[in-house]
């Protein structure tokens, strides 16, 4: 799986043979001798890849450019480097959602692993992200009535409950349904309330 691997790391001789080594792999690589020109260069979150950041910079530390990138809505995967291993900094990494800890010197294959898993991670969170995008463009089309309708199946109102609260008859309640079951794209209600679970309509103790 290719991708652009940002390499931020204030050790020149280090950037140039880790570039070296993801080049050979086939990676395409971006190289920063800070964590500000990093963020000057604003790398682009649309495009497969991730970052490869030494905890220990000048300026602005690893785990603070992290932070950063986190509040700026940014999500590459974070990889980070370092030749101290340092347990309160790695948890708290990892705690802010950092993919992986390496322990300078690393071996291709360590680098290389982790890196796949970072794009591997990635891609599932973008087709998450883009499924949910899905739910939602389906939600807007549902008419007023259709959308009441929704909110009350999945809560678990059967019709005959749907149709008294909604002051409407029954066969009114089952052709609405039919059109909300479309329009979701779904079969069966077990769809519909997962649908509504990850749009987090739904509070835990509901359904």
């Amino acid at each position: 799986m290719a991708g652009l691997v940002h390499v931020v790391d204030d050790d020149e001789s280090f950037r140039t043979a880790i570039e070296r080594r993801l080049k050979l792999a086939g990676y395409d690589v971006a190289t920063y001798a800070s964590s500000q020109a990093l963020l000057e260069s604003a790398p682009n979150d649309e495009q497969a890849g991730c970052i490869l950041l030494d905890v220990r910079i000048p300026g602005l530390s690893g785990p603070d450019l992290q932070a950063h990138l986190i509040a700026s809505g940014s999500t590459l995967p974070i990889i980070f480097l370092t030749g101290h291993a340092d347990t309160p900094t790695t948890v708290r990494a990892i705690k802010a959602g950092a993919e992986d800890f390496l322990t300078k010197p690393i071996s291709s294959e360590q680098l290389i692993d982790a890196i796949e898993r970072a794009l591997a991670s990635q891609e599932m969170a973008r087709a998450q992200r883009s499924r949910l995008d899905a739910f939602r463009g389906h939600l807007l089309r549902l008419t007023q009535r259709e959308r009441q309708v929704f909110d009350l199946i999945v809560r678990g109102r059967i019709n005959k409950q749907i149709a008294h609260e909604l002051g409407t008859s029954e066969r009114t309640v089952k052709a609405h349904r039919h059109q909300v079951m479309e329009k979701m794209q779904v079969h069966s209600l077990a769809e519909l309330v997962s649908i509504a679970e990850r749009l987090g309509m739904l509070d835990g103790d509901e359904h």
